[in-house]
């Protein structure tokens, strides 16, 4: 008997955190076949819930970023000043991985791994990020911090800037030398200087050699 639309969601949800625990037991990605085993049902019933394995990972990185959606809707909402509510924004995210990071580091990185792999099938969620960020911008410019610069271009050089905290991958490398008191001073150094203006650092066009004098 087919199921109907809300059962399909509920069970989707159920079945995708029912992955999350057997990618912690097995180490490895789980296909529909083996949840299909462990879960003691056909394939077939499976299929009208998830099209295919990609369709399981969307699924999956669902129920995993849900946290960070909910971070970033509740941080988007505060009456915070945009210096503070950009760190808000990146500090309440980095805190729910590395807690995961430090609950289980080989399931994180299968995690990463799985989702690097997938990449076209997880993009909405970075979509989101960005864009909430694109808002965040918005409300920094009109309290006239990050002059001169399009949303767009603030947008790439913010992520650049503080890419070891939102990308899980990096927190996996960079451990323990990430720190929350760095990431203020991140935060702080964006608000302070960063803007379309000239830049000194490009301004040489060769280097000389210095010499010592007598």
């Amino acid at each position: 008997m087919a199921l109907a639309p809300e059962e399909i969601a509920a069970e989707r949800r159920r079945l995708a955190g029912r992955v999350l625990e057997l990618l912690a037991r097995h180490g490895e990605e789980i296909t529909l076949a083996v949840l299909a085993r462990e879960e003691g049902v056909s394939r077939h019933r499976l299929e009208q819930i998830f099209a295919d394995e990609d369709d399981v990972a969307e699924a999956v990185a669902e129920v995993w970023l849900a946290p960070h959606v909910r971070i970033m809707e509740e941080v988007m909402a505060s009456n915070l000043p945009p210096n503070r509510k950009m760190y808000e924004f990146i500090v309440r995210r980095f805190r729910v991985s590395r807690q995961r990071v430090q609950a289980d580091p080989a399931t994180f990185a299968l995690l990463c791994d799985l989702g690097t792999a997938r990449y076209e099938r997880i993009r909405s969620f970075i979509d989101l990020a960005d864009h909430y960020l694109c808002e965040l911008i918005a409300e920094a410019q009109a309290e006239g911090h990050l002059a001169g610069l399009e949303i767009d271009q603030a947008l790439s050089l913010i992520n650049q800037m503080v890419m070891p905290y939102t990308m899980p991958d990096m927190q996996v490398i960079l451990g323990d030398r990430l720190h929350e008191d760095k990431l203020a001073r991140i935060v702080d150094t964006i608000f302070a200087g960063l803007s379309g203006g000239e830049s000194a650092a490009r301004g040489v066009e060769g280097l000389a050699l210095v010499t010592s004098q007598g």
